[in-house]
């Protein structure tokens, strides 16, 4: 019998025939997930023209779903482990354009936020499947950190595509056409998928653990939940007791995994330095910029006065300088350092997002242009060579459930940004002092303003505009402060945890 895996040199580098055709097709639900996230920001001021809904509501509809993908990532990840993780992309991608549809016609606040959940279940499937399937189709580590850099690239273009064609559609059409460009991506992924990706899982998996499923679930929702309801209303005892129920079944969770003879997560990879800094770099850069880029489309649109397309347009240097140094990331620190690659691309993000502390209204474009591609290039730079570390650290077998710890960390970093730098946007917006007669509805949200003002005489209008403008634009530097000094700060974590890291060079 003929093998289908060839060696590709006398070095032993096992290649796969039809690895890159593969990678194309997994890019694809790459693809997918970064042009789902990006159209929410840009389609949000419609939607709280649509559905009005309250500030709270509307934070909600941008974070339910790294909530609920956070607590099912590990599971999902480790699920693909056991059954096959062709399978499970495949069949998430499916239940994702499904769901999609759901998103585009729901009528009120309360559905979208339901919705936005069941993506993202359907989500927690994709991204730790399409890593690990890369950890399995190639050997050779040069060319792994090749296709690690070309994965993250592809979701660095999405973020550009996603506001250009969101753009588009959003000048054309409702804002529900927005989930509707899912669609066509996700049939190509399911018919071309089935036929080019191979299969691949744990030989020896163990039984997968419903009990830890759900302890990982209650816990990450629970936590970031009260996280995210004390950054926006102050302590309440039913936020404490959420948080203490999240922190009991986390710890329940890590017990669990350290007792049984087959873990859903082996806790064990942790120990290492390398892999542990790489995570942890991951959720603190998120973390810093996730505030920033959920209110960016606002600032652009609702502040400046700039339409759906052109700020989708001003939003394109950040993913060409993270395309641009996504496929050089794994080339640059293996010439100088995984620490020097990771801290300054970090430490660049930190300077770019301190820039924007001094943003107006009426800020030019060269500024916010410029900050934003130092920010794509120092994140790609960071977020590509931590994947690839990650990748390396552990056996291919485990390739699913370390996936998933990265993108968990990707995604939990997500959820407490945006509800921590999303709640000092928020807090700080709803101080303004509007004109008299200004309604309720305009101290929820920006959009919410913009809506009140077109009901108010043209005097008090402008005024109510003007102020709430305003306080938008101070509490968003303010993020970008925060936001700079927590980048600062992993720079310097990073350039210690990463000490003496390296990424492979000899062939499996």
């Amino acid at each position: 019998m003929t093998s289908t895996l060839r060696p590709a040199d006398p070095t032993g580098a096992v290649r796969r025939p039809g690895r890159w055709l593969a990678l194309a097709v997994l890019v694809l639900a790459v693809l997918l997930v970064a042009v789902d996230a990006t159209v929410l920001g840009l389609a949000t001021p419609y939607i709280s023209e649509d559905l009005r809904p309250s500030g709270t509501q509307l934070l909600w509809i941008g974070d339910v779903y790294s909530f609920v993908i956070a607590g099912l990532l590990v599971s999902m990840g480790s699920l693909g482990d056991r059954v096959g993780r062709k399978r499970v992309l495949l069949v998430g991608a499916t239940a994702f354009g499904a769901v999609s549809v759901l998103n585009a016609y729901a009528t009120s606040p309360e559905l979208l936020i339901l919705a936005r959940a069941l993506l993202g279940v359907a989500g927690a499937t994709l991204m730790p499947a399409t890593l690990a399937l890369i950890r399995n189709l190639f050997h050779d580590p040069r060319e792994r950190s090749l296709a690690v850099g070309i994965w993250g690239a592809t979701a660095s273009a999405g973020t550009a595509v996603g506001p250009i064609v969101g753009g588009f559609l959003l000048e054309h059409f409702w804002w529900g056409s927005v989930f509707l460009i899912n669609l066509p991506v996700m049939a190509v992924l399911v018919v071309v998928g089935a036929r080019l990706l191979p299969e691949s899982r744990n030989p020896s998996p163990g039984p997968w653990d419903l009990t830890s499923v759900v302890l990982s679930l209650v816990g990450m929702v629970g936590v970031v939940y009260a996280v995210k309801e004390t950054a926006a209303h102050g302590f309440a005892w039913a936020t404490l007791a959420a948080g203490l129920l999240g922190a009991a079944a986390l710890y329940g969770f890590v017990r669990r995994q350290l007792t049984l003879p087959t873990p859903l997560l082996d806790m064990r990879l942790f120990r290492g330095r390398g892999f542990s800094g790489a995570v942890l770099a991951d959720l603190m850069t998120v973390l810093g910029l996730s505030g920033l880029v959920f209110f960016l489309s606002q600032y652009l649109q609702l502040v400046q006065g700039r339409r759906p397309l052109e700020a989708g347009l001003a939003e394109l240097p950040a993913a060409i300088g993270a395309v641009a140094a996504g496929l050089i990331a794994g080339r640059a620190a293996r010439r100088f350092s995984v620490r020097a690659v990771v801290s300054g691309g970090l430490a660049a993000v930190g300077l770019a997002l301190a820039a924007l502390t001094v943003i107006g209204q009426s800020t030019g474009y060269p500024l916010l242009g410029t900050a934003l591609l130092v920010v794509g290039v120092g994140a790609g730079f960071s977020f590509t060579v931590t994947a690839d570390v990650i990748l390396s650290s552990v056996p291919k077998e485990q390739a699913g459930a370390a996936s998933a710890v990265s993108e968990t960390a990707y995604e939990l970093g997500a959820a407490l940004g945006i509800a921590l730098l999303g709640s000092v946007v928020t807090g700080v917006y709803r101080g303004f002092t509007g004109p008299p007669g200004t309604p309720e509805a305009a101290h929820e949200s920006l959009g919410g303003a913009v809506e009140s003002a077109a009901h108010l005489p043209a005097d008090t209008a402008s005024a109510l505009l003007d102020a709430a403008r305003q306080s938008f634009v101070d509490g968003l530097t303010l993020a970008a402060g925060v936001g700079a000094a927590i980048l600062l700060a992993a720079a310097v974590a990073a350039w210690f945890l990463l000490r003496g890291q390296k990424l492979e060079d000899t062939a499996e």
